[in-house]
């Protein structure tokens, strides 16, 4: 069982935690217990209890009546919601809820229904890179077991190496963009998400991988003349120099342009190469290749 913090069931259901303590004041549905220090926590069920609750509450439900119902009656009133982000919603609470009970049947076919209706691209934008960055905060707190990142990572890498292999694009561009992650960083599906978006509009790609060192990087960026570069940075090392690694790229690969995203991109705020440019969101890369 997990032990969830008031915090980390604010950071997952998007409740203020102010408002989960006024819940347990007057409503039911909530009982936390206590450490020894006095200090709420919560378990797997209570987790998954407030995840359902503030979505139905989100989408026109009071919380009175909501307190009255049953727990069927909670999740057939879910399956109800017909708005379009109320479903996105409801797929990425549904995928928290299969991790935090290590239920990879149900997990893998919650994605295989997502990506069959909507195809891997929108089912990446709407309900996998929401459903990472929802948890990624309890990977950093580690409320989370390794077991259950682990669970979910491979999953989710799977899909999209599948994607990737039956992608057949319909117009070749006669462009070609080297792929990889610098030494230190593990975390692939961003990449991986890349990698496809990339392929399925025709370019040509030179995947690398993970944990890459530079100079590696650079002779293959000089044996093969890629016309891009792209990186997407998760969770680099906590000695890794920012500033130092983009002015050693870009001395490395000179004038070639280089795709730099992920979460760092964010928090920088000096000048960068002239070479190098930043996506800071998932919005700013999808339009970026809208543009391919």
């Amino acid at each position: 069982m997990n032990a969830f913090t008031i915090k980390d069931l604010e950071n997952l259901s998007g409740i203020k935690a102010h408002t989960i303590r006024i819940w347990e004041q007057r409503y039911n549905f909530l009982k936390p217990q206590r450490t020894d220090t006095n200090i709420r926590y919560y378990t797997n069920d209570e987790l998954k209890t407030v995840l359902n609750i503030a979505l139905l509450n989100k989408y026109g439900f009071k919380i009175s009546h909501i307190d009255k119902m049953q727990p069927q009656e909670i999740k057939e009133k879910i399956l109800t919601l017909g708005d379009a982000t109320a479903i996105q919603e409801r797929f990425i609470n549904d995928l928290v809820q299969a991790m935090i009970d290590l239920d990879v049947e149900k997990f893998e076919k919650i994605l295989e229904n997502y990506i069959a209706a909507k195809g891997i691209e929108r089912s990446v934008t709407q309900i996998i890179f929401p459903f990472l960055e929802k948890i990624g905060i309890l990977w950093i707190t580690g409320h989370i077991n390794p077991a259950q990142e682990h669970l979910v990572t491979i999953i989710v890498r799977q899909k999209l190496i599948v994607a990737i292999d039956k992608v057949a694009p319909v117009i070749k561009r006669n462009k070609t963009a080297l792929l990889f992650l610098p030494e230190g960083e593990h975390h692939e599906l961003g990449l991986l998400f890349m990698h496809y978006l990339l392929k399925s509009r025709g370019v040509d790609i030179i995947y690398l991988g993970t944990n890459v060192p530079l100079n590696d990087a650079e002779y293959v960026y000089k044996l093969r003349k890629p016309d891009i570069i792209f990186m997407h940075l998760t969770a680099t090392a906590s000695n890794f120099n920012f500033e130092k690694f983009l002015l050693q790229a870009h001395q490395k690969f000179g004038d070639i342009k280089t795709i730099v995203s992920g979460y760092i991109t964010q928090q920088y705020k000096k000048k960068v190469p002239e070479s190098i440019e930043f996506k800071r969101s998932l919005g700013e890369m999808m339009d970026y290749f809208s543009s391919i």
